[in-house]
């Protein structure tokens, strides 16, 4: 049997971000199209089962319904059996499910915090991660039809892992010696002394970025290192730089439509492994792929390490690729 797993976040892209840029919202009635377009992808090429996260608006329901009144449904569309939270915890929990399920990959709808919550639950899992915004750095924007037939080709398993995708890497925050939580693209250290509505826009509040990729075509706080050195996902490094300093600027997306200057240090490179010791010389917060997730109090040290331990990222134009060149749409009757 061939399995995929489908995550699709309900309440992504309603951050404070979305009132003070112009970025773009996809509301759940497209999610529900686009995984409905997932699901046909993937079954027209070999996948029996889907299975969906269970949700607070019924997006799976709602997708199996619509699929089987319309008759179109051939495969099995099964919902995690977890409890629902309304929280970040219903993503963790349903890729944990879906890893413990062997699924053969999984297919993320949300954003950046979507996938990093996805990133803290699974090892082996491969993932494909569409982007329900445009305030993202890490989903891209891709076609549900698409995704589905690149997550089929990705299940069934028949090639070579290394030609399509890669394991990112991560940065990892530790406190005082013990682990606290991870950032798949960017850590920021902000003098906002409380957590609050969570997402961070505010440049003036940023003391350090820490990136584990930046480029200027990015969006976000990665940008803003992107625009004095590109660091790429098969880099075997990182980078940081201190913000509000007078040692030079650049012009930075640092929202969809919000270009602005921002006052930088020049980058220093983190190579993978590498520890950065910082000590917090007054209260403030830790953002996390733009999201403040840790508080932390005068005097209180931590550890910041960019490794490779981040999830198989599915390049699925690659993946696509690979699949046509070993005849994998080839002679399916």
């Amino acid at each position: 049997m061939t399995s995929i797993g489908i995550i699709a976040n309900p309440v992504s892209g309603k951050d404070i971000r979305r009132l003070v840029s112009h970025a773009t919202v996809i509301d759940n009635s497209e999610k529900i199209n686009i995984v409905e377009r997932i699901v046909l992808g993937a079954q027209s090429l070999g996948v029996d089962t889907v299975y969906m996260m269970n949700d607070s608006h019924k997006m799976g329901l709602k997708v199996r319904d619509k699929l089987r009144t319309s008759k179109e449904l051939k495969c099995e569309i099964d919902l995690t059996d977890t409890i629902t939270f309304n929280s970040m915890k219903d993503t963790v929990n349903a890729a944990e499910f879906m890893e413990s399920n062997n699924v053969g990959c999984i297919v993320s709808l949300g954003g950046d915090g979507t996938n990093r919550a996805i990133a803290k639950a699974i090892k082996k899992t491969p993932l494909i991660a569409i982007s329900t915004g445009t305030n993202n750095a890490y989903p891209e924007m891709l076609e549900g039809t698409i995704a589905g037939m690149a997550a089929a080709a990705v299940a069934q398993n028949r090639f070579e892992i290394e030609s399509y995708a890669i394991t990112d890497k991560r940065i990892e925050i530790y406190r005082d010696s013990n682990f606290v939580d991870i950032a798949l693209v960017d850590a920021v250290i902000s003098n906002d002394p409380f957590v609050g509505s969570r997402a961070i826009w505010d440049m003036e509040s940023i003391e350090k970025i820490f990136v584990t990729r930046s480029h200027p075509a990015s969006i976000g706080f990665s940008s803003i290192v992107g625009c004095k050195r590109i660091i790429h996902q098969h880099d075997d490094c990182g980078a940081y730089l201190d913000v509000n300093t007078d040692k030079g600027t650049v012009t930075a997306p640092i929202a969809a439509g919000m270009l602005e200057e921002v006052s930088v240090s020049e980058p220093v490179i983190l190579n993978l492994d590498e520890e950065y010791e910082y000590v917090a010389g007054d209260s403030g917060t830790i953002a996390l792929d733009g999201e403040r997730e840790i508080e932390f109090y005068k005097g209180q040290r931590f550890i910041f390490k960019i490794t490779r331990n981040g999830p198989i990222h599915v390049n699925v134009v690659k993946a696509l690729e690979t699949a046509q060149k070993n005849g994998f749409f080839e002679n399916r009757k």
